[in-house]
């Protein structure tokens, strides 16, 4: 990194040239396949701050929450308040909880339909579908079949797609692609438990 005036300068000078070319060539504008995964914390908070992004633009954002269970969700609490935001939590808790393929599957199945209604309703502009990753890692839903929807999904309609585990297939089919790693965790670090407003 340059010290002097001189040398900052012409640095600069260099980036700028460089961010005006790549936005002059980024002339195109679709509806995106976005995933967020890995092993850090952050990826439903990345989604759901695109979902208050979206709802500032007056976009309609339909949730789905895989997985999870309905109990005290802060997000949902805050994201519902919008009359904008459709946010539905189908899910029985973490796998190790409920320890019952059969019920994961069929939680699963159930939260795809939803999916789907929300997909095919031309209203949504951005479909945030949380720990759909993990779920088609497990094999509780078909991921060729989710796939497919994805493809042929509205040309203007963004998804965004966390969980950790995302299937190859599904990276493949992306249009971005963010991966989280932990560096420092407080709970594995530190022995600091999950606290409200950060962790849920």
């Amino acid at each position: 990194m340059p010290t002097d005036s001189v040398g900052h300068a012409r640095q600069t000078a260099r980036r700028k040239a460089g961010f005006e070319q790549k936005q002059a060539r980024a002339r195109n504008e679709k509806g995106l396949l976005m995933v967020f995964t890995g092993p850090g914390k952050g990826k439903t908070t990345a989604a759901l701050g695109m979902a208050l992004r979206a709802v500032g633009h007056g976009m309609r954002v339909g949730v789905v929450q895989f997985i999870k269970s309905g109990q005290d969700s802060a997000e949902r609490a805050a994201l519902s308040r919008f009359e904008t935001v459709d946010f539905q939590i189908i899910g029985d808790g973490f796998t190790w909880l409920t320890q019952n393929r059969e019920q994961d599957m069929a939680t699963a199945e159930r939260a795809w339909a939803e999916a789907e209604r929300m997909i095919g309703d031309p209203r949504y502009a951005l479909i945030i579908l949380d720990e759909l990753n993990l779920v088609l890692h497990y094999g509780y839903l078909n991921s060729s079949r989710v796939l497919a929807v994805f493809a042929a999904r509205r040309a203007a309609l963004h998804i965004t797609v966390t969980g950790r585990k995302a299937p190859a297939a599904l990276i493949e089919l992306a249009d971005l692609v963010s991966e989280i790693h932990a560096v420092k965790h407080p709970y594995r670090e530190q022995g600091i438990r999950a606290q409200p407003g950060v962790e849920f």
